[in-house]
């Protein structure tokens, strides 16, 4: 019998994301060092085995304690690291919480009102659309001196 994961997939169709990874693999190395693609697949492999691996025996270790929740004194063999992974995932939650507060990867930090932020979208479909139909691209115009209007 081969073994499933939550969804009922086999275990060959789990991954991660690889992005993630990649990522992770890259902020653990000096910036001088570069990995190979297949060298990073293989990473993730193992990651997905290391994962299915402690899964599988905190499931057994479940089951046989008749719970139907993983706790983490079900992982067998890694409860001095317990303290530390609580640790890593209240960083994580901080971390997370400021870039939230921060609007995310997408804010540039300065607010804008509704109406520059539909000024702006119009001028961005203008540029779209010149592009699109093969014109040039109109010039950014210069934000209005709120001093003049009345």
């Amino acid at each position: 019998m081969e073994p499933m994961d939550i969804v009922g997939k086999s275990k060959e169709d789990a991954s991660l994301p690889k992005a993630t990874m990649t990522k992770i693999i890259k902020e653990m190395l000096p910036p001088d060092v570069r990995v190979a693609r297949d060298t990073q697949d293989l990473l993730i492999e193992c990651c997905v085995e290391f994962i299915n691996l402690i899964s599988s025996e905190s499931n057994e270790v479940c089951n046989r304690e008749e719970k139907r929740t993983i706790a983490p004194e079900h992982v067998l063999g890694f409860g001095e690291y317990i303290e530390e992974v609580y640790a890593a995932y209240e960083q994580h939650k901080i971390e997370t919480m400021q870039d939230s507060l921060k609007g995310g990867k997408w804010s540039n930090g300065a607010e804008m009102t509704e109406e520059e932020a539909v000024a702006e979208q119009q001028r961005m479909f203008a540029e779209a659309r010149a592009r699109m139909n093969g014109g040039a691209v109109a010039p950014k115009q210069p934000d209005p001196d709120p001093s003049l209007e009345s």
